[in-house]
């Protein structure tokens, strides 16, 4: 046990990624091309497709954009009523083609696919022990060792996903695809969002409940914790693979990583940010001109600050669309370019003026630094930055990609020296009581408080004391 946690405090988490799933619907991988598509925000170094027509599974994937990776040749192969797709972030050395998903499991008992988002914890023991039973795994990613748990179980192909879940210790969301069945699945800890729609007489399946609207589907229900679906032809069965569970949604979900017209475990998106940054302005209120947000998760949060403090919303920022989100970028140097390419000051807008700059969070300092200097660049009198969330102190074990404690900056620096060290006016950040009021009691905060909500994690905290 002490060297599996010396391997996940040192170690590297693997991904924040989007699924999309699709059953019983014409031109399924069209429509799971388009979900991918809204999801894009989740995952950009690569994306794939599984289709199944007359039993036929069928598989196209690549690195890159959704838009990058399917051209028409491409989508003309994926044919039939049933699809599972896939959007990929990975750390380095977690990249490559042969990482990016679906993962196509050939079986004289029958192919099937998967596609995850999250994180296993315990992969790196589960491979060992599989490999020591004659495993031999072809990617680098912990969301292959599902495929080779099923494969070792006995009984029907829903009894075997049924016996292999409970090994799995971590985030995950999985959609697994057979030639006949959709299986979608939800982690005993809720970790991960997994969100089912109803178009037609089929049924949608997504990471976000945004991706449904693209799609023409109604949203019908969050997964439970613990929850395994499976579609067929015939009817929808529902079974718990567990009752050990738990709804511990990631907080990052609502702070940075879904989209604002998301809905999660019943709470929108926005409305939390937004309440957020309401209640942000209360607790650290400052002699400003103006308001803005960093975009994009970020805006949200400077409306609410707006809305209580009564100073004007302004658009002091621009984004270059066309840039990916600097916080999954694989490296620091990638990250480091990407801030440089991704967001321009308005002069007109900010010269001259005590800004009161808000961000949803502050990890590596690297973004940070880089705005305030544009806007200072840019004739900004003051820039007083306000964090619509705590400090982030301890890593994430469960798919966000803050994976070791030399990483995250206020692990280092209190507020004070933090500020400095950005150029700020001034810093401060949401505290804890405010940020559990705009996105409800039910979340996982361990990146803010080092306590974790698995066993396996808060042994690592008291080895630490």
């Amino acid at each position: 046990m002490i060297k599996e946690i010396e391997y996940f405090l040192n170690g590297k988490i693997n991904e924040e990624c989007g699924v999309f799933g699709i059953f019983n619907v014409e031109d399924a991988a069209q429509l799971t091309y388009y979900g991918l598509h809204s999801l894009q925000h989740r995952g950009q170094e690569g994306a794939g497709i599984a289709s199944c027509d007359n039993g036929n599974i069928i598989r196209e994937k690549g690195e890159g954009l959704v838009t990058e990776v399917f051209n028409s040749d491409k989508m003309s192969k994926l044919s039939g009523n049933m699809a599972i797709g896939h959007v990929r972030y990975s750390t380095s050395g977690g990249g490559g083609i042969e990482n990016v998903q679906p993962i196509l499991v050939r079986s004289h008992t029958g192919d099937f696919v998967v596609a995850h988002n999250g994180n296993i914890v315990n992969a790196k023991e589960l491979k060992m022990q599989l490999e020591a039973m004659g495993s031999i795994f072809h990617t680098t990613s912990d969301s292959e060792i599902i495929g080779h748990l099923i494969q070792r179980e006995v009984g029907s192909f829903q009894e075997k996903i049924l016996k292999a879940l409970p090994k799995l210790e971590g985030a995950f969301s999985f959609l697994i695809m057979d030639r006949e069945s959709l299986y979608v699945i939800r982690d005993k800890n809720g970790f991960r969002p997994l969100s089912m729609g109803k178009l037609g007489n089929g049924f949608v399946f997504s990471s976000e409940s945004s991706a449904f609207e693209i799609v023409g589907a109604e949203y019908v229900r969050g997964l439970k914790p613990g929850e395994v679906l499976k579609i067929s032809k015939d009817k929808i069965v529902s079974k718990q693979y567990t009752d050990c569970t738990q709804d511990k949604m990631c907080a990052m979900e609502y702070i940075y990583f879904s989209r604002p017209d998301s809905s999660i475990n019943g709470l929108n998106v926005h409305t939390s940010r937004r309440k957020c940054g309401s209640i942000l302005a209360k607790e650290s209120a400052v002699e400003a001109d103006i308001v803005i947000g960093v975009p994009d998760s970020s805006l949200s949060s400077a409306m609410g600050y707006s809305d209580a403090s009564g100073l004007p919303y302004e658009l002091g920022l621009v984004k270059n669309r066309y840039v990916g989100r600097t916080f999954i970028k694989p490296n620091q140097q990638q990250r480091e370019r990407g801030v440089k390419m991704k967001l321009s000051a308005m002069e007109a807008v900010v010269k001259g003026k005590k800004i009161v700059l808000v961000d949803d969070s502050i990890v590596r300092g690297t973004t940070s630094k880089h705005i305030i200097q544009l806007l200072k660049d840019a004739g900004a009198k003051e820039v007083h930055m306000r964090i619509a969330s705590s400090p982030i102190i301890s890593p994430c074990f469960y798919g966000v990609d803050t994976s070791t404690y030399s990483e995250l900056i206020s692990t280092r620096l209190n507020p004070k020296e933090l500020g400095e060290f950005i150029g700020a006016d001034s810093l401060a950040f949401l505290s804890h009581e405010g940020m559990l009021e705009g996105l409800g009691k039910n979340v996982c905060t361990a990146c803010f408080t080092g306590r974790y909500p698995t066993s396996m994690f808060s042994l690592l905290e008291n080895l630490k004391k």
